[in-house]
């Protein structure tokens, strides 16, 4: 896919219905490789700031796409977009912005955060979005991608048989995945963690959690 980083093209490849959003689309890059390779039949770009609208209409100009200038969903009526990607910002963000309007989300929604993915995780679970697919891709750090599908019918089958709270922190799938690689981090992170001496409780319970995993 053109002028992707591997970041982009492991989020492009979680991406194939007729209509998506890109939130915080930037120079509209993903949109424009989704939509040359058929992934996508239109998009939609939102920026919330005059030069980054400016770069992605540029970038999109041409092609079946349309550039809104707007705050994350206030710029998507419900049910316009079958899916939406939000990447590159911090996960505490991208919350808010799919919790601003609940209704306006699609069906399908693919994350990249820079930091502290289980907060989208906990947000899947409490909005009704299984968690269908996870994926790492190396960059600047190591970026974790997200795909969520809603089913508000039943719980997400992705954490069944682990435990939820290190399943939530280091991800179900990457956990039933438990590749030697991954496995590796999390030991390297616990020896980084016990070397800290006295601890607060949030990164105990971390610690906790990294040891449940590497004793499974």
């Amino acid at each position: 896919m053109p002028r992707l980083d591997e970041r982009l093209k492991t989020v492009a490849r979680q991406i194939r219905w007729p209509v998506h959003a890109d939130i915080g689309s930037d120079h509209g890059h993903l949109l424009k490789a989704l939509l040359t390779a058929g992934r996508i039949d239109r998009g939609i770009a939102i920026e919330n700031k005059r030069q980054p609208f400016e770069n992605s209409h540029s970038t999109l100009l041409g092609l079946n796409a349309e550039v809104r200038l707007a705050d994350g969903f206030a710029g998507l009526v419900q049910d316009e977009a079958d899916g939406v990607s939000i990447c590159g910002m911090g996960a505490r963000s991208m919350v808010r912005i799919l919790k601003t309007f609940p209704d306006r989300v699609p069906k399908n929604v693919v994350v990249q955060p820079n930091r502290n993915p289980e907060l989208l995780r906990q947000w899947g679970i409490e909005a009704g979005f299984h968690l269908n697919d996870e994926q790492s891709a190396a960059g600047r750090w190591e970026y974790v991608i997200m795909r969520f599908e809603q089913n508000r019918h039943a719980s997400d089958p992705a954490y069944q048989g682990l435990d939820r709270k290190a399943a939530i922190l280091f991800g179900p799938h990457f956990c039933k995945r438990n590749e030697p690689g991954w496995r590796m981090q999390l030991a390297e992170e616990k020896r980084y963690i016990e070397t800290r001496g006295r601890l607060g409780k949030a990164m105990q319970q971390r610690l906790d959690a990294i040891e449940c995993v590497l004793s499974s």
